[in-house]
């Protein structure tokens, strides 16, 4: 598994992740999620984007989805401009 990050962003600042998780969560959770935004997708899927300061972090949050006992679809590395806040209901 590769950790390369693109060299035209800031080491210094957190990377951007989406994680999807089979089901739907309500806003209320958004708190409990670090302030990640919580999309709602047509296709029963949530997708939680935002910046993770590290890997403790992004393991932190995955620990949560697994407390949820929610099946986990997919976690990517994203970069900040695809993260479209345009795009992102609660």
């Amino acid at each position: 598994m590769s950790n390369n990050r693109n060299q035209k962003t800031d080491p210094s600042q957190p990377m951007v992740y989406q994680i999807r998780i089979k089901g739907h969560l309500g806003c209320q959770w958004t708190d409990w999620f670090e302030g990640l935004t919580i999309r709602l997708e047509d296709n029963g899927v949530t997708l939680l984007t935002g910046p993770v300061v590290d890997q403790a972090a992004l393991h932190g949050l995955l620990k949560k989805v697994r407390d949820l006992g929610m099946p986990l679809i997919s976690v990517i590395c994203v970069e900040p401009g695809q993260a479209d806040a345009s795009d992102i209901k609660k």
